[in-house]
């Protein structure tokens, strides 16, 4: 019988696989469907399904005090919805996306006792009444497995949610300036993530991390950026 973390490996291989193939074919976005929809609700398919929230996200909102107090947030890439679903414990009024319709499906049914709204959506064609909206935006892992030409897109995108005087959080995999990107998922450097700063936003907490298995120790950015003006 394979351990969990075999388990979890096969599936990082096959989501490799699918992500390899979807590219070949000129599209990079499409795989997330192809991917949710293979799993067919097992979610040991799902390299990142663990049906509770990211273990750093709710680290950085303990270490802050974090609470929604009824203000908004915006899950972006939400998955299974498990980030969401914690954010609204918290108190925020949620929305979340995802370009997956069968995430966003499996979402839907895994929180259908809450009030979140979940949406198919892709990044890069937003809804408007989105832009500049939100209290806080939470980004986990969702920068890094999109290709890297796209990357500066991406961050572009992510921004243009964040209302005035409010927060972005970020949760990825980290790399030195100039250090090898690996293969997917590809780890950011501060360098990427100056780009925020170009989109209007400052940085206001940082903090490095290593989340442990049983091969090595991966090292994880947890950043957290403040719009304090109208672009």
């Amino acid at each position: 019988m394979k351990t969990p973390e075999e388990i979890r490996e096969d599936a990082r291989e096959r989501t490799k696989e699918i992500a390899a193939t979807f590219a070949e074919q000129g599209d990079v976005l499409g795989w997330f469907d192809a991917l949710y929809s293979e799993a067919d609700g097992n979610t040991d398919n799902i390299p990142w399904a663990d049906l509770e929230p990211n273990r750093f996200l709710a680290d950085y909102a303990a270490k802050t005090e974090l609470r929604g107090e009824g203000r908004s947030a915006l899950v972006v890439g939400c998955g299974l919805g498990d980030d969401a679903k914690f954010l609204y414990d918290l108190g925020f009024k949620v929305s979340a996306f995802d370009i997956s319709p069968k995430a966003i499906e499996w979402a839907q049914k895994l929180h259908k006792d809450t009030n979140i709204e979940f949406r198919v959506m892709d990044l890069f064609k937003p809804d408007p009444d989105w832009l500049g909206k939100f209290d806080l935006v939470a980004e986990v892992y969702t920068i890094q497995p999109l290709p890297l030409e796209l990357r500066p897109k991406v961050i572009d995108a992510i921004a243009a949610f964040v209302g005035e005087n409010g927060r972005l959080i970020v949760v990825t995999r980290g790399r030195d300036n100039g250090e090898e990107t690996g293969d997917l998922p590809w780890a950011l450097s501060p360098e990427d993530l100056s780009r925020f700063y170009a989109n209007g936003l400052d940085q206001s907490y940082f903090e490095e991390v290593f989340d442990e298995d049983e091969k090595e120790a991966k090292r994880r950015f947890v950043v957290e950026y403040e719009r304090t003006k109208s672009e």
